[in-house]
């Protein structure tokens, strides 16, 4: 008899068209995602004002505390890359989400300067555990089948939860009283202790050969298991690490996207406020315009990514870099007319750069380390996020007071001179390791067998 599959339900066909992963069983991670990502929208916006209007501190003592709390926090991805490797994502990711509760917590009872730079620092210590714990946790949930749409449907989250986080902080903050902006703390406190509860009660990676068990989390590897495992070498840590010249080009290369993604918050609003002959509302325009099409477009370009190799599509978001950076240089040339039209042309430019770029980096930096030493390995790459936003500013600040073209100029070439690193980085044995989608999870053993959410 004709066997017959029946026909796709009303959401699966949205998913499809959207470029949705399959969200079936995952909404406790989807959730903890969306709330650290609020709850990040909610501090951005805010923290500075927080802390001048709850201390007696002055606006540079305020701002000076809080660069001396991200730069202790420099050293800190190596670190929490040892506690992955030892102790397994999820763990780390809920714990990240707590420390991040404690550290608003000691945001309530913050006075003196030493006090921000501690609990400030414990905040940045959690988000970065969060952040560089959840990549590993979305290879485990997507089990090698939509990597590229879950990278992209986390991406697009984290975008719609720091437009609305930010929302509602400048609601907080058009209400103007202390006690208004210390209940915004007590609300994230409260969300981020609840979003570390849903990950860890999260099951939401398939042991192989068993589809319809329960997702759990692969158990950290014995020393003497790691030995020799995958790699061949017998010393691991951070010194395979850095012999890994392929993964090194990678973390290379993330460093122009790095310092790419702080042309909004560094470069914009001071070019176009102080070297271009437009209104100030063209930055608030463009600003939206970045944000819309990264929430509108983001999942259906990984739908695009996941057909094409991550080489490929990393180079495509290079070579549009490239191209959106040399139009805002070339925009001091042109007639005030054709200012805001390229304007929109260069952001339109750099956001269809930012769309491609975020997943498949995001899946190279996993895919490409050894599972055994994955922590180390994500926590090196962290660190050309950490180092790369601790630099850029200060860089591109100095380049724009010697001459407005200069940091453009220096933002094409990073962006070109980063295509001849990107070539080739999927043909090596870690990343062919990685190909198929068994790969991405560790054996049956390996994991602890919890009953599916």
């Amino acid at each position: 008899m004709p066997q017959y599959s029946a026909a796709p339900s009303a959401w699966q066909r949205i998913q499809t068209a959207w470029g949705l992963p399959d969200l079936a069983g995952k909404s406790r991670f989807v959730t903890a995602n969306l709330i650290d990502s609020l709850g990040n929208g909610l501090v951005m916006a805010f923290t500075v004002v927080f802390f001048v209007k709850t201390t007696s501190l002055s606006l540079v003592a305020v701002g000076a505390a809080l660069t001396a709390s991200q730069l202790l926090a420099l050293p800190v991805p190596p670190f929490i890359g040892l506690l992955l490797d030892k102790y397994g994502p999820r763990t780390v990711v809920a714990a990240g989400n707590w420390i991040s509760a404690a550290g608003f917590i000691g945001f309530l009872f913050s006075y003196a300067a030493w006090q921000i730079v501690l609990w400030q620092f414990v905040v940045q210590l959690g988000s970065t555990a969060f952040w560089m714990g959840n990549s590993s946790l979305i290879v485990l949930v997507a089990r090698g089948v939509e990597r590229a749409r879950w990278f992209g449907f986390v991406r697009a989250l984290r975008n719609v939860g720091v437009g609305f986080g930010g929302a509602a902080s400048a609601v907080a903050l058009s209400i103007g009283t202390v006690a208004g902006l210390r209940a915004v703390v007590v609300i994230n406190v409260v969300t981020f202790a609840v979003a570390g509860w849903l990950v860890i009660t999260f099951r939401g990676a398939y042991a192989s050969g068993a589809a319809d068990a329960g997702p759990a989390e692969p158990k950290p590897a014995e020393p003497e298991q790691a030995v020799g495992e995958t790699t061949g070498q017998l010393s691991g840590g951070y010194r395979t690490v850095l012999k890994d010249t392929r993964y090194l080009r990678l973390v290379a290369t993330n460093i122009s996207f790095v310092f790419a993604s702080t042309v909004m918050t560094v470069l914009l609003a001071v070019y176009a406020a102080d070297n271009l002959d437009v209104g100030a509302w063209i930055v608030g325009v463009l600003v939206v315009l970045n944000a819309a099409m990264v929430v509108l477009l983001q999942t259906l370009a990984s739908r695009w990514v996941e057909a094409r190799r991550p080489v490929t599509v990393l180079v495509l978001a290079l070579v549009f870099n490239a191209a959106a950076f040399a139009v805002f240089g070339t925009l001091l040339v042109l007639p005030g007319w054709a200012m805001i039209a390229g304007l929109l042309i260069a952001m339109v430019l750099y956001t269809v750069a930012e769309i491609l770029s975020s997943a498949p980096t995001n899946e190279l930096s996993v895919v490409m380390a050894p599972e055994h030493l994955r922590g180390r390995y994500l926590g090196v790459y962290q660190m050309s996020w950490s180092v790369g936003g601790a630099v850029a500013p200060a860089l591109l600040t100095v380049l724009l007071e010697g001459g407005a073209a200069l940091p453009w100029a220096f933002l094409t070439a990073i962006s070109v001179l980063s295509v001849p690193l990107v070539l080739g980085l999927d043909r090596g044995p870690a990343a062919a390791s990685e190909a198929a989608p068994t790969r991405d999870v560790a054996p049956v053993e390996q994991f602890d067998g919890d009953p599916v959410d």
